[in-house]
């Protein structure tokens, strides 16, 4: 595959994420927020940006380790500290909330 068609095809796979990512924040997380008296107001993005990298990770695992396992890149994504890092902070963004009340 021509390196051009791999840069097209991950910028779809990013903008897919962060769209399916704004669609579960605004119309799943920010009820779930509201039912439990959080308020949802404030550093929305965060949360959108928090929500869509725990979709990316798991999309990540999904393809790294079922369709391509002998893929350099998804093999340096689960090597990467930074990623494993960014991942943590997300679940922190999404879920400390339910915990500080």
């Amino acid at each position: 595959m021509s390196v051009l068609k791999i840069v097209v095809l991950r910028l779809i796979e990013i903008i897919t994420i962060l769209a399916i990512g704004l669609l579960l924040t605004v119309y799943i997380l920010s009820p779930i927020y509201e039912n439990f008296g959080i308020q949802f107001t404030g550093n929305v993005w965060v949360n959108w940006f928090g929500v869509s990298y725990i979709l990316f990770v798991f999309y990540s695992l999904i393809v790294g380790l079922c369709i391509y396992k002998e893929s350099e890149l998804h093999k340096h994504r689960f090597t990467s500290v930074l990623f494993w890092l960014l991942f943590i902070g997300s679940n922190y963004v999404i879920f400390i909330p339910f915990i500080k009340g």
